[in-house]
This record gives structure tokens, C-alpha cells and sequence, in this order.
């Protein structure tokens, strides 16, 4: 699969949780995130250029400058190459990069990540884990200590605070339409054991039934005609193009490439077409979390 060296250019929302900070107004030490946007501008203003005239210099645009100056997306290794040698600054932001991007978040998800709070709309096809944005903090632990089993607590705590921390996208009034499809093996695997099932399924019930969530579940006997393999998520904007983001073990690739993303269009529209009615699918949900917490 091919991408752009660089993910897509996508501008905050404006609606967002008030506009993003200018970056004269970014607390530079309230993340090592903002401290990077701080210095590249510090850095960009002492070269004399503005962000257009930087963005020009290394292939992206200016309003792509401002989303890392304003801490609204998370620092590149490369393009901090590329600008170190545009503004004679070493490897001064390459290293800040690093610091950002050592976070409880996986690093092959980062640019994912960022790009969540700026969707309109998020849709997602999961074969075998609930996604992370319907966790429940117990789903969010066992899972964790799953897939890495010697981990120490701690960490493994760093991460669920982290997905918790994700899932505050879904509240307010500028959240996300959040359309999730799952594949009955996903719901079948008592991760976490019983109880943690049960509670997680009534979870996605509850989501449902409030409306703040489309689920969808796609049963065994429709797998024929729903082959996809993979997890992936189709994110769009308001303001630029579609991406899609696939998903296998401790390994991502975010791609913007229009060919490919109209392609898991497609795959979508298929697990969509071969799944339960939304509404069905909050029966089978709630029927299938009984099983779990019924003796």
C-alpha cells in the first residue's frame, strides 16, 4: 500500500472545545507536545519566516505549521528533520519529537489519534477486540494485560488512562458520529472473564439505546459475505479528505492514499450490508450479555 510521506493535512475544528490555542497563548510547559510547538515557533520567528514560507520549504502546508505550533497534533520525526535543516536548528526538534511522542499511546497510533477529535465522522470494522473508544476500563485492563503480559502494572495502567482519556471525544456537542461494526468473534472472547464481557456489552447496549453510538454486529453465519480480515476505521472531515487507518498487532498504518480509502469505503459498506439492523443488533447485544452474567 502507498501513502504521502505525511499524513494528510487536516485543520482543527473550529467547533472543538472552543478554537484551538493560538500559539502565542500555548502554555509551552503544559506537555512536552506544547513545548515542541513553542520552540518550532520560537525557532521559525528568529529565521524570519512566516508558516507558509516554512511549510513551502518542506513540502507541506502553512496551516499544517500551525496545527504542530498550536500542540493540536503530534510532532513528526521526519518533517522535524526536514525543518532542523530548514532553520540550522540540529537536531534540536527531531529529539523534541521523540520526547512528545514517547507517550501512553502506541506510537504507530499517534497520528491517528490526533486526527479523532478533528473527525466528523468515525466508522470502524473490528473482527476480534471491541475498539478502544467503546472500552470499558476493565475491558481496557484485560485487554492491555493480553497483549502485553509482562508488562508492569503501571504501564499497563498508563495505557487505560490513556484510552479512557480518548473516549472524551464522544461527549458534548461537537463529538464524532461514531458508527462501530463488530464481528461476533469480537464479542465471543471473554476477555477480562464473564463479568467483564457482560459489563462491557451493556456498555455498548447503553451507548446505543442513548443514541450516542451506531453499533452494529456482524453474526458468524453472515462471515461469508463479509470477508474483511482486518481491523480499520474510515475518518472524514469537514474541511479535507477521507483517511483510513488498519490495524494488526503492535503495528498501524494511517493512509490518505484516494484509491485505497474508497476501497475500505467499499469493504465498509459490505461488513454494513451483511450485519445486524442497528436495532437488532441492540437485542443480540443485550440477550448475548445475559449469557455472560446469568448463572
Amino acid at each position: 500500500m502507498t501513502r504521502s510521506p505525511f499524513p494528510v493535512h487536516v485543520a482543527p475544528r473550529n467547533d472543538y472545545a472552543g478554537s484551538p490555542a493560538a500559539p502565542s497563548d500555548l502554555d509551552a510547559y503544559a506537555s512536552p507536545r506544547a513545548f515542541y510547538g513553542a520552540e518550532l515557533r520560537r525557532l521559525r520567528e528568529e529565521a524570519g519566516l512566516t508558516q507558509t514560507q516554512l511549510g513551502e520549504r518542506v513540502f507541506c502546508t502553512g496551516s499544517y505549521i500551525g496545527q504542530f505550533e498550536s500542540a493540536t497534533r503530534w510532532p513528526m520525526v521526519d518533517l522535524s528533520r526536514m525543518i532542523d535543516e530548514v532553520l540550522g536548528s540540529g537536531e534540536h526538534l527531531q529529539r523534541l519529537a521523540k520526547l512528545a511522542r514517547s507517550t501512553s499511546i502506541a506510537d504507530y497510533f499517534a497520528d491517528a489519534a490526533a486526527l479523532e477529535p478533528l473527525a466528523r465522522s468515525i466508522c470502524t470494522y473490528s473482527p476480534l477486540v471491541i475498539p478502544g473508544l467503546l472500552q470499558t476500563e476493565r475491558y481496557a485492563r484485560a485487554i492491555t494485560h493480553a497483549s502485553l503480559p509482562l508488562a508492569p502494572q503501571e504501564e499497563v495502567e498508563e495505557y487505560v488512562r490513556a484510552r479512557m482519556a480518548r473516549q472524551r471525544i464522544l461527549d458534548g456537542d461537537t463529538a464524532p458520529t461514531l458508527w462501530a461494526v463488530l464481528h461476533e468473534a469480537a464479542l465471543r472472547v471473554p476477555l477480562g472473564g464473564p463479568d467483564c464481557m457482560g459489563e462491557q456489552l451493556s456498555r455498548l447496549v447503553s451507548l446505543g439505546r442513548a443514541r450516542r453510538v451506531m453499533v452494529q454486529v456482524v453474526p458468524y453465519a453472515a462471515s461469508a459475505h463479509a470477508y474483511v480480515q482486518e481491523t480499520f476505521r474510515l475518518m472524514t472531515f469537514g474541511d479535507a479528505p477521507d483517511v483510513a487507518y488498519t490495524e494488526g498487532s503492535h503495528t498501524g498504518q494511517l493512509i490518505d492514499e484516494p484509491v485505497l480509502v474508497r476501497r475500505f469505503h467499499s469493504s465498509y459498506d459490505l461488513v454494513r450490508a451483511a450485519a445486524f439492523s442497528p436495532m437488532a443488533s441492540l437485542d443480540w447485544l443485550e440477550s448475548t450479555a445475559k449469557d455472560y452474567t446469568t448463572p
